[in-house]
């Protein structure tokens, strides 16, 4: 598995972290910035990876910035790109179960490090389901 970052200056520091997650479990990954705490557009970041998910090029995406809601809906804006924005753990695997969640979108201001390391492990480790579930990711 190959995964796509990018964050706003809010989510740099999460960032960060996660980077250091996804080399302990040597996952791949690639980071579209941004590379420091400097205030940036989250679209800049956002549209990074989306670009990247939606052409296959990566088959996961996360993203972060201050609230999640802005760089989601950036993601969200590629066709083949199904974005979730996740506070807790149960929505993530949620997500991934029922949606194909391939972006995952954090809220860097409102969870906790902790939290937001828990669900980055979820979303890693959670299976789509698919049957009926799959019929209905179809047509979104």
């Amino acid at each position: 598995m190959k995964i796509a970052l990018g964050s706003d200056h809010a989510g740099y520091e999460l960032k960060e972290k996660i980077k250091e997650v996804l080399r302990e479990r040597n996952i791949g990954f690639q980071d579209f910035g941004p590379f420091s705490t400097e205030s940036v557009d989250y679209p800049d970041f956002g549209h990074k990876v989306g670009e990247t998910v939606n052409s296959g090029q990566f088959e996961r995406g996360i993203t972060i910035c201050g609230s999640g809601n802005g760089i989601n809906m950036t993601v969200n804006k590629y066709k083949n790109v199904r974005a979730a924005l996740c506070w807790t753990n149960e929505i993530c695997e949620l997500a991934r179960q029922h949606n194909d969640a391939n972006v995952l979108s954090i809220p860097a201001r409102f969870i906790s490090e902790e939290a937001a390391l828990e669900i980055v492990s979820t979303y890693i480790d959670t299976v789509f389901e698919g049957g009926r579930h799959e019929r209905r990711v179809n047509k979104i």
